[in-house]
């Protein structure tokens, strides 16, 4: 039989281990999140999607620089 002092141990044990497992679990979530939105800010087809003025005008201006050389 264990003493109370040993029960009290054992149950901040378990709730000290039950306490990592819930702040692993978010910390898992988070990560897979921020990769989530690294690999789309990193992505030139959805800067592309999300700015086509921008990358017609960029695309009409290389065109324009590369044409005119001599």
């Amino acid at each position: 039989m264990l003493t109370d002092k040993q029960q009290e141990a054992e149950h901040e044990v378990t709730c000290a281990s039950a306490e990592l497992d819930h702040t692993r679990d978010q910390f898992v979530a988070s990560m897979g999140a921020l990769e989530h939105e690294i690999t789309r800010a990193l992505d030139w087809r959805e800067w592309v999607r999300r700015r086509v003025g921008i990358a017609l005008a960029l695309s009409f201006g290389l065109g324009l620089l590369l044409g005119r050389r001599p």
